[in-house]
């Protein structure tokens, strides 16, 4: 009989395997849960190399995996100034003129749009208490920013540019730009311009927000992006990752056949605790920025188009991975976009069942909400972004919408009502990756958002948990602490089933394992 390399003892064991829903003790090896019962079940798999952890008390529960978030791509995103916590137009002046400047730049990130208090979002604003720096600021969502111009100068934006996706250098009637960057192409114009950290620095960064993302919880995420492969192919060799990562590169409108064959390609490429499955689309961009596609206009008239200009070639491209056995996640934030997402799955026939996903749904009718089980798409949603909504309606996400559709905000307990799968995450760097945010905002729902009921603590752990590995098609390797699947593991120091929102957010993280291999200890 072999040996455990780990065993965990004196634990609340929350399995959430149905044939053995309680235990006390795993034993783990070889990075595989090689028994789970009580201690004289793991009592013979105890050799002279095995580390034994007790736990005293602590709830062990499958790892938590984030079914949302840009670890890699949101190191650059993450960049320079920290401005999330800026409320008003006088507080970003003040820290703008303040800011340290990167090669010359100030760059920043984690801009509320509420921030510039019903303005439209214009370089004349702040360009006075920067001088002649160039400046580059990323608003929260991620699908828009603001640029000085001397950074649109550097950058060589001059005026207003067509592009294949739904992006805007938005210019004023003069044909100016005013520096409000929509969507990811335009604001690539800048990106490409802005100083580059070094592979040592790029290197170190990563690996420290692995780890502090191991010390909430987090076993593993769903990366909704391509990343920077190369940088994760020598890291992964050099060291082990702290999290587990599934990568899922984007494809853009304007994909042809050999674009799709080169994502088909990528799948299955894989280093340790890290992997390629899936193909990410954007279907629209964000309430706040006048992008998210919706039946109807916002109040600013805005929001009638898809990301994608022509939304058949959305389908014919989602049509050919589904072909070849690639399953897809999508951007979906609006009403609009929800249903022609939903349309596209149900054109795939049986065979697409259990294949795909929808990310974000922010607002969606009632008549939507069945279609997610009876397509069986997973609902990948992140209870944390309503933090940026306010319940009395006076933020830009709910202005906009209007109050019908503001009142439809993350409906979690709905979709879970209708019999959706719920995957659960946080999008960072949009929202912070504190696993326990991300389960206390789910049975405590926040800003417009918390009109609704939450999902009961059971429902959020399976959110983080069961649910996340059905929504990555991976619910036969984990999501539940049970024998020969994967040895990710979370301990936490209340039990996040029965524990209120508030003592969620502040527990203690006692014990976060990966692969057999303990990377966070509380």
């Amino acid at each position: 009989m072999p040996t455990a390399d780990l065993i965990l003892t004196g634990a609340h064991v929350r399995t959430l395997d149905p044939e053995r829903p309680a235990a006390t003790a795993v034993a783990v090896t070889d990075g595989r849960i090689s028994a789970v019962g009580n201690a004289p079940d793991v009592r013979d798999w105890r050799g002279p190399g095995t580390e034994v952890i007790g736990l005293d008390g602590a709830h062990l529960v499958p790892g938590l995996t984030d079914a949302h978030s840009h670890p890699v791509w949101g190191l650059d995103m993450a960049t320079g100034t920290d401005l999330s916590g800026i409320a008003d137009l006088a507080a970003l002046r003040s820290v703008l003129a303040g800011a340290v400047r990167i090669d010359g730049w100030v760059i920043g990130f984690g801009l509320d749009h509420n921030a510039f208090e019903g303005r439209p979002v214009d370089r004349d604003l702040i360009e006075d208490v920067l001088g002649d720096a160039p400046a580059f600021l990323r608003l929260y969502d991620g699908h828009s920013a603001l640029a000085t111009g001397a950074a649109l100068a550097a950058a060589g934006v001059t005026g207003p540019r067509a592009f294949a996706q739904r992006s805007e250098v938005v210019c004023d009637s003069a044909g100016r730009p005013t520096g409000h960057l929509v969507e990811h192409a335009a604001m690539d114009l800048v990106t490409a311009v802005l100083p580059r950290p070094s592979y040592a620095e790029r290197r170190t960064r990563l690996l420290d927000l692995l780890s502090a993302m191991a010390a909430t919880g987090l076993t593993g995420a769903h990366v909704m992006d391509g990343g920077d492969l190369d940088l994760l192919t020598t890291v992964a060799e050099e060291t082990v990752l702290p999290l587990r990562l599934r990568f899922a590169p984007w494809c853009m409108p304007g994909a042809d056949g050999a674009a799709l064959d080169e994502l088909i390609a990528l799948q299955g490429r894989r280093g340790r605790h890290w992997t390629v499955g899936g193909v990410k689309f954007f279907m629209d961009g964000t309430v706040e920025g006048g992008t998210a596609w919706l039946e109807h206009a916002d109040c600013h008239g805005q929001g009638t188009e898809a990301f994608w200009p022509d939304p058949e070639a959305y389908a014919a491209a989602v049509r050919h991975l589904h072909t070849a056995g690639v399953r897809t996640a999508t951007h979906a934030i609006g009403d609009a976009a929800v249903r022609n997402v939903l349309d596209v799955v149900a054109g795939l026939g049986p065979g697409g069942r259990g294949a795909h996903r929808v990310e974000h749904i922010e607002t969606v009718p009632d008549e939507l909400l069945p279609r997610f089980a009876a397509l069986d798409v997973a609902a990948s949603m992140q209870p944390p972004h309503a933090g940026y909504t306010r319940a009395d309606g006076t933020d830009e996400w709910s202005r906009r919408l209007g109050g019908a559709r503001a009142g439809r905000a993350w409906r979690l307990r709905d979709l879970r009502d209708a019999g959706a799968t719920v995957a659960l995450g946080s999008d960072w760097p949009i929202a912070h990756y504190d696993a326990r945010t991300v389960l206390a905002t789910a049975l405590a729902p926040r800003g417009a958002a918390s009109r609704s009921a939450g999902l009961t603590g059971l429902e959020a752990l399976e959110g983080l948990t069961t649910h996340a590995a059905r929504a990555a098609g991976e619910s036969a390797v984990t999501g539940r602490i049970t024998v020969g699947h994967r040895a990710d593991l979370t301990a936490l120091a209340v039990d996040p089933v029965r524990a209120p929102a508030d003592e969620i957010t502040d527990t203690e993280v006692r014990l976060t394992v990966t692969g057999g291999r303990v990377m966070h200890r509380g």
